[in-house]
């Protein structure tokens, strides 16, 4: 956490000196807040992270990490995606404070309140700073829209319900 010993001057103090736990991204340079997730956001986000957890496990080639833990896309863009995956040669950007700099693979749930950040500004800084996979699941349908990075941009690989095949990992994770 930044500590600051002057009023805030900047929307990078005012989001470091939040509480600790605070559910708020600095997306774009605003501060973003959203209240907790619902009872089938947290189901899915549970299922999904001890499939991952447990194959991990197993291949022990990086870390899953769940939300809330900031990813630091810089000083405008500080998120806390549902998911997220680090290959064990980034391994070395985790920080006390969170990560700083670009996960391997994101998967975003979506909420009602967050749904079109997840799907415009979030994609896009994502995409900017070259995140290999991008899994977006809705939980009303099951349904799981996954973004490739071909060259620097996403590509639409289709959709699926119930799960998804990372290529980047050579498994499919199902919920």
């Amino acid at each position: 956490m930044i500590k600051v010993l002057h009023p805030p001057r900047t929307i990078l103090e005012v989001w470091g000196s939040l509480p600790e736990g605070t559910l708020c991204q600095l997306i774009n340079n605003n501060l973003v807040m959203s209240p907790a997730p619902t009872n089938v956001h947290q189901t899915i986000l549970g299922k999904i992270f001890v499939s991952f957890s447990i194959f991990l496990e197993v291949k022990q080639f990086g870390e899953v990490k769940l939300a809330p833990f900031d990813v630091f896309f810089g000083k405008r863009n500080i998120f806390q995606p549902d998911i997220f995956f680090v290959s064990t040669e980034n391994l070395h950007q985790f920080q006390d404070k969170g990560f700083v700099g670009v996960p391997d693979l994101v998967i975003e749930i979506l909420s009602p309140g967050t749904a079109r950040i997840d799907l415009e500004q979030k994609r896009n800084v994502y995409e900017q700073y070259g995140v290999k996979e991008y899994f977006i699941v809705d939980p009303a349908t099951k349904t799981v829209t996954a973004l490739i990075l071909q060259g620097k941009e996403f590509i639409e690989m289709g959709e699926t319900t119930g799960n998804f095949r990372s290529n980047l990992l050579d498994t499919i994770i199902a919920f």
